[in-house]
């Protein structure tokens, strides 16, 4: 039986706006940086009190800093990138000032006294930060269900989950409240709600865009990337925010690319990897066929396709929840009610202050990770599971790079199932966490990936494709995600 259609929210011209067509825009005079930010807020006001997206909006500094756009456009001073264009980042990111909680109690009232590199990397580029969108506490979650602030609803369809843990960057995005976005992948937190808002996502190479003025969730893992609605837009978002950073040691010095120009280039004679562990049971019929559809359409355009053999894709999901947790447990020790955020106020003792503001200000998600990654890293198992762990890893990004000997970038899904009901997974984070499954190896490898819209469900419901690249290759990266764009199209 045909599934019902979904409700969704109400097309507006802000969801027709590219970031090449609005900076061009205001360059030439043809709407000012306030307009288009007003714009932006007025369908906000309207919009986002049933979907959730932004937890924060920011229009003091988003306003004057739209002021000087305008100046500099009218006086013909040279202009950045991202010269007026309205952009949202998730509330993990600093922004000195602004209240930045992380989608957690623990953190209400904390106001940083710092922006984030990537924030003032947008800023310095000309891009208008509207706000911190909403995303699930201490980015901890696949289905932006987990956050202290309440859930996010997916624009494309009210009663579905926008993805998580960065679902609200993703729905403000489909939901024509910005023109792109940044938001933080762990595990998939990127991809994973790109693919099921419709919109283009990027996990850059582990080191590619600074962490700085990140808020920790696993250290070794976490990466900042943006959402857009094309991959070109993200190829201008991401060129902007890569390269190192004084600030950030894990930051790469190694070079960045053009990757507007190499985003356009022809994808004739590349060779496309499909992995077979990745098209085995529990994948969604549609999402397969969706796929299959995309690798055609690459063959069509020149690439040839090889199948690639990932072994040790079985044992990613709980090598990446060992991994994560016990960094979760190390970094969440400094929220103690001592330095910033909440503190209990019932408690005689240091030790009854740690223990009541911990228990007030994080959530059960949040906990059972901390648990989770104790346990792993105590001394009676810590060989049996986190060491053994770390060794799992660097087998699985061996895999990537054999296969990579033997391919250019590798096509697979994001997720095995489309974007699934509010409420449907809450009760059993088993099956939550198998939502991760075609995302997190990538993650553990340290290499590049992207989800980039490839159809629709029968019910109307969003299908992403992962296009995965070797480490700091995300030019072939954005070259295939813009072919397969292109084709989708009808280009």
């Amino acid at each position: 039986m045909t599934e019902a259609p979904h409700s969704s929210v109400p097309h507006s011209p802000t969801e027709d706006l590219t970031l090449t067509n609005a900076r061009a825009a205001v360059a030439e005079g043809r709407v000012s940086a306030a307009v288009l930010a007003e714009e932006h807020y007025e369908r906000i006001a309207a919009m986002d009190g049933e979907i959730h997206s932004f937890l924060t909006l920011t229009r003091e500094r988003a306003l004057a800093q739209a002021e000087r756009v305008d100046a500099a456009a009218k006086a013909g001073d040279p202009l950045g990138p991202l010269a007026g264009v309205p952009i949202a980042i998730k509330d993990v990111l600093t922004m000195r000032g602004v209240p930045t909680t992380a989608g957690s109690r623990i953190l209400e009232g904390y106001h940083p006294p710092y922006d984030a590199t990537v924030v003032a990397k947008l800023e310095a580029a000309g891009a208008i930060v509207l706000g911190k969108t909403n995303c699930d506490e201490f980015a901890m979650g696949s289905s932006n269900e987990n956050s202290a602030y309440g859930p996010v609803r997916n624009p494309r369809a009210m009663d579905r989950v926008p993805g998580g843990s960065s679902g609200g960057s993703a729905a403000a995005v489909a939901a024509g409240f910005c023109v792109a976005s940044l938001g933080t992948d762990t595990g998939g937190s990127i991809r994973q709600p790109a693919a099921f808002c419709g919109v283009v996502g990027v996990l850059p190479t582990y080191g590619r865009v600074s962490r700085y003025g990140l808020i920790a969730f696993a250290s070794s893992l976490d990466r900042v990337g943006p959402f857009a609605r094309s991959v070109a837009d993200a190829a201008v978002m991401l060129e902007v925010l890569a390269g190192p950073d004084e600030m950030d040691a894990t930051a790469s010095k190694h070079p960045v690319a053009n990757y507007v120009a190499e985003a356009a280039k022809d994808v004739a004679g590349l060779r496309i990897g499909v992995p077979e562990e990745y098209f085995g049971e529990g994948l969604d019929p549609e999402i397969r066929a969706a796929i299959e559809a995309a690798l055609d359409k690459l063959r069509s355009a020149g690439c040839t396709l090889h199948k690639v053999s990932l072994p040790h894709t079985r044992y990613a999901v709980p090598t990446y929840y060992v991994i994560a947790t016990a960094e979760a447990s190390s970094n969440l020790s400094r929220f103690d009610g001592v330095r910033f955020g909440l503190r209990a106020p019932e408690a005689n003792t240091l030790a009854a202050m740690f223990r009541n503001t911990r228990d007030e200000g994080f959530g059960a998600e949040v906990k059972r990770r901390i648990l989770l990654g104790t346990y792993v890293l105590s001394a009676g198992y810590y060989d049996a599971y986190y060491r053994k762990a770390l060794q799992v890893r660097t087998l699985l990004t061996r895999d990537f790079v054999e296969a990579f000997a033997q391919v250019d970038a590798i096509v697979a899904p994001v997720t095995p199932t489309p974007a699934f009901k509010l409420g449907e997974k809450t009760d059993d984070p088993l099956q939550m966490y198998l939502e991760d499954i075609y995302s997190v190896a990538a993650s553990l490898a340290g290499i590049c990936g992207m989800s980039v819209p490839c159809g629709e469900t029968k019910a109307g419901l969003p299908i992403g494709v992962q296009v995965l690249g070797k480490h700091f290759d995300e030019a072939t990266m954005l070259r295939v995600g813009a072919a397969i764009e292109a084709k989708q199209n009808g280009r």
